[in-house]
């Protein structure tokens, strides 16, 4: 049943995907950007422990 969901949502996805690029595209853009962020505090979280 589990495996059904994750073809049924990945099947909706790439629906999405190819029916709006456009906001598709802007959450790709914010979750990359989400993703840069939250390593940038981890770098400076160890940076600052270094020092």
């Amino acid at each position: 049943m589990k495996k059904v969901v994750g073809w049924i949502v990945l099947a909706l996805v790439i629906f999405y995907i190819g029916t709006n690029p456009g906001p598709a595209a802007d959450i790709a853009r914010s979750l990359g950007d989400g993703v840069a962020n939250v390593f940038r505090n981890i770098g400076a979280f160890f940076s600052d422990l270094a020092s």
